[in-house]
């Protein structure tokens, strides 16, 4: 069984010297393997690929994450089919295999209804899969896939997406070993938690309120304590500097540090939820008789602490994608400060916080180029094929090293053809040497790091690396004029002296040496973009359209993610909706896109058509006609005419409603979504399926009353 948390750094886990209790951890590691020199990609969906292919993440064509896939080599985000997965070959060597929560792997432009399907989670090796399948969902409100097939999630206020999949894995457990007991099984249990949006029960919030109140200096400086005092970290290990651009506490305004703290708050809770229920599923097991016999391997983070809740934080995280700086100030967040981690939110804690949760290092989430970025806490348990017991072990691995382990263990060959195509050798090295040695010597010697341009090199106890692009920040520099770091990381564990003037010919040795490995794995040319890239127009990758300049839906076509809906953003568009009222004024939606955080709706509301534009959350423009449609059949049409140029981004537009080719209404839109609108709400017809785009309606109250014959979406020059 693996079990990947998401978004949490080295320093996130009280297992690991952290101040967040995580007591189900700690009890897996005191009866196992506490690995603390065990590194990831600095990214979710690269990791995920590596973790699951035991191959370098360009190799296997995830450079960055698959929302932001080019057409550069190593960065296409489509699986190649010579690269199989730890489930497709447990599956063929007898196991039952399932996928519970974040899948995060497969194409944006291949979550459809028309597939292909080659790259979901059942055709990668799993006869089970519940969870999500992009980069993270509502909690509250999740965009859940069972199989292939989507999930009305119920409505339910205390419905919480952790503890739902959570369930479903404990009854495919039970099931699977009812029906076929002497078959192993194979899990891979992967929660939204702690990746933003922050989403959790107030219950879990209020134990940890106060907790934070001391700041994220004092906070730092008693997680690197703690660290030396449990052994994770070596004795003298120093606490690395904090970036520049995090103030300190002491400096910040009193309303700041109230805000500050909350999301602390918040963010904690979802990690003490995340924890609770990872142990009722590994009690379950347990209550079975097989948990002993369970290769479990918990990786506590899939890349360092995030920052993108960039200075502030962010009671909107898809303001961070669209670059709108509004969304951040603390003035607006306050307003939310009762609500933050509940259903009207959509939140992300300040950067400070992510420095304080990688201590004792210096980055963050997408630093490749730095530990703080890479360095994730692993635990491995095994009472039945590993004799040490809560011992810690100081090897170098990474993450491409988990599935050659895995097959080591259980006995099962690396294969050389899969379903008839000749695979690539992994590139991953088996930790099972580490298993009952805690002496044995480093097997991995040289790894290569990059992400948006951030790169670094580990070579035998070196580290070189660079930063280029910071996670709150624009590109630093040209990539021939970055500044390189040096750290001989054998004696400095933290990464805090560096040593690239006393040492420039080891250095250069480092820097040749990443240019000698960038070719092997498809890691050139470096492409150090990023807001831009959630665009596929402005990336230069395909869409499900394929440059179509209109789409046509009938009624109830939804579910639609926004990589398989035609593309309505920095350009002028039009809907042409053809419908039917009864006798009856009629409600609910035609068409829209995204939800309260961000995206649009045609709909009507006493039968009067109207038509909304949710900029992030932030503001809400409506044109609403005065007089409800008449009985029987109607055109209605809303013109967006887009205020920018060719090669503008986000500008606003006039929106222009009529009923019958008479104008009824008028509107305009300052500001629009330049990127993205949501990173899990979908498009269609019918009714609005996720959290509601306007308050005018809920969820099953947008469901249209009347009939849709046909409504259309047209790219205008």
């Amino acid at each position: 069984m693996i079990v990947l948390i998401d978004d949490l750094g080295f320093g996130g886990t009280s297992t690991f010297g952290g101040v967040i209790e995580t007591p189900e951890l700690t009890a897996l590691a005191e009866e196992g393997l506490r690995y603390t020199q065990f590194h990831t990609t600095a990214l979710c969906s690269p990791t995920r690929q590596a973790l699951r292919t035991g191959r370098n993440h360009h190799s296997v064509n995830q450079a960055k994450i698959s929302e932001t896939a080019t057409s550069f080599p190593g960065a296409t985000g489509m699986l190649p089919n010579d690269t199989a997965g730890i489930g497709t070959i447990l599956r063929e060597n007898g196991y039952s295999t399932a996928a519970f929560g974040k899948w995060h792997e497969t194409a944006v432009w291949e979550i459809s209804p028309s597939g292909p399907m080659v790259r979901w989670p059942n055709y990668q090796g799993f006869d089970e899969f519940y969870g999500f399948m992009g980069g993270e969902t509502n909690q509250w409100s999740p965009a859940v896939f069972h199989n292939q097939n989507r999930v009305d999630t119920p409505d339910d206020p205390s419905y919480h997406f952790m503890n739902d999949m959570t369930t479903k894995a404990i009854d495919w457990i039970e099931f699977q070993q009812a029906l076929t007991p002497d078959k192993p099984f194979f899990v891979y249990f992967a929660p939204g938690a702690v990746h933003a949006p922050h989403h959790v029960p107030q219950n879990y919030i209020d134990k940890h309120k106060g907790k934070f109140d001391e700041g994220w200096d004092v906070i730092r400086e008693r997680i690197h304590k703690q660290q030396l005092e449990q052994g994770i970290i070596p004795k003298g290990t120093k606490l690395a500097n904090k970036p520049d651009d995090i103030k300190d506490w002491s400096d910040l305004s009193s309303d700041e540090q109230k805000l500050f703290a909350r999301q602390a708050e918040v963010f904690a809770a979802y990690l003490d939820m995340a924890d609770h229920e990872i142990g009722r599923l590994l009690k379950s097991v347990d209550d079975m008789g097989e948990l002993d016999n369970t290769l479990l391997i918990y990786i506590a983070g899939d890349n360092g602490t995030s920052a993108e809740g960039v200075m502030n934080g962010l009671y909107n995280e898809l303001t961070y994608f669209n670059n709108e700086p509004g969304g951040s100030s603390v003035e607006t967040m306050l307003k939310f400060y009762d609500k933050w981690g509940g259903p009207e939110t959509y939140p992300h804690m300040s950067a400070g916080w992510a420095v304080a949760f990688d201590s004792p290092f210096t980055w963050t989430k997408q630093v490749a180029s730095n530990y703080g970025g890479t360095r994730n806490g692993m635990v491995v348990r095994w009472p039945e094929g590993i004799k040490s017991k809560d011992e810690v072990r100081n090897q170098w691995h990474h993450v491409i090293d988990i599935v050659p382990t895995i097959l080591e263990a259980v006995g099962v060959p690396e294969p050389r053809v899969v379903n008839g195509t000749p695979q690539r050798p992994m590139e991953g090295k088996s930790l099972t040497y580490s298993f009952d040695d805690a002496a044995a010597p480093d097997r991995r010697l040289v790894q290569y790091f990059e992400m948006f341009g951030n790169r670094g090199i580990y070579l035998d106890g070196w580290f070189a690396g660079t930063i280029h692009l910071k996670p709150w920040g624009k590109v630093e520099s040209k990539f021939a004029d970055d500044t390189w770091e040096l750290y001989h990381v054998a004696e400095d564990f933290s990464m805090s002296e560096n040593l690239a003037e006393k040492y420039p010919e080891k250095l250069a040795e480092l820097q040749k040496a990443f240019l000698e490995e960038a070719p092997k794995y498809n890691v050139l040319p470096l492409d150090d973009r990023r807001q831009e890239l959630f665009n596929p127009v402005t990336a230069g990758r395909p869409d499900l359209m394929f440059g179509r300049k209109s789409l046509t839906l009938g009624e109830g076509m939804n579910y639609l993610l926004e990589n398989d809906f035609i593309n309505i953003k920095n350009t002028s568009w039009e809907i042409t909706a053809e419908i039917e009222s009864g006798d009856k004024p009629e409600n609910g939606v035609v068409i829209s896109q995204g939800g309260r955080f961000g995206g649009w709706s045609l709909y009507l509301k006493d039968g009067k058509p109207m038509f909304a534009y949710n900029y992030l959350g932030l503001d809400v423009t409506k044109a609403a006609g005065s007089e409800a449609l008449p009985k029987g059949k109607a055109t209605i049409k809303m013109d967006f005419a887009y205020d920018g140029k060719a090669g503008d981004l986000g500008k606003g537009g006039t929106v222009t409603l009529s009923v019958n080719d008479k104008q009824v209404a008028t509107a305009k839109v300052d500001k629009t979504q330049f990127a993205i609108f949501s990173a899990d709400e979908s498009a269609g017809t019918g009714f609005d399926a996720e959290t509601p785009v306007v308050e005018d309606y809920d969820r099953e109250g947008s469901r249209f009353t009347g009939k849709i014959d046909k409504v259309t979406i047209s790219l205008k020059d």
